[in-house]
């Protein structure tokens, strides 16, 4: 079982308003918090978000890293009333074109993005 992930942000706030929403949409709760950061926990995982004065650039999933958080969040109906929510709280549905099977015809999911360009797939179960 996955222990913990921790995320480099370079805005704290604005991390809170995404990711933290929509992990608490999902049933995460504020598990740890300080001046530079705060986590989220489910079950035994969790997640922080932390704005490091170490962090040394924007993050680019498109490089050596992480690329994206994939989810699960329930039924086909979460997932859509989620995507379409996520978009009043700084997130844009990526590959619109092909959603919810951008991950291929048996795979029900959307992926978003935030502006600092972190991407979470909330996969249907």
């Amino acid at each position: 079982m996955l222990h913990h992930v921790e995320l480099w942000v370079p805005d704290l706030a604005r991390a809170e308003s995404t990711i933290g929403w929509l992990l608490q949409q999902l049933g995460w709760s504020e598990y740890q918090r300080w001046n530079a950061g705060v986590s989220w926990k489910l079950d035994r995982t969790y997640v922080v978000v932390e704005q490091s004065p170490a962090l040394t650039g924007p993050h680019d999933r498109m490089k050596a890293g992480l690329n994206h958080l994939a989810l699960h969040a329930g039924d086909r109906h979460t997932v859509d009333r989620l995507t379409a929510e996520a978009q009043n709280h700084g997130w844009h549905l990526m590959f619109a074109d092909r959603h919810p099977h951008a991950g291929g015809p048996d795979h029900y999911a959307a992926f978003l993005e935030n502006e600092d360009g972190f991407e979470v797939e909330l996969v249907a179960d």
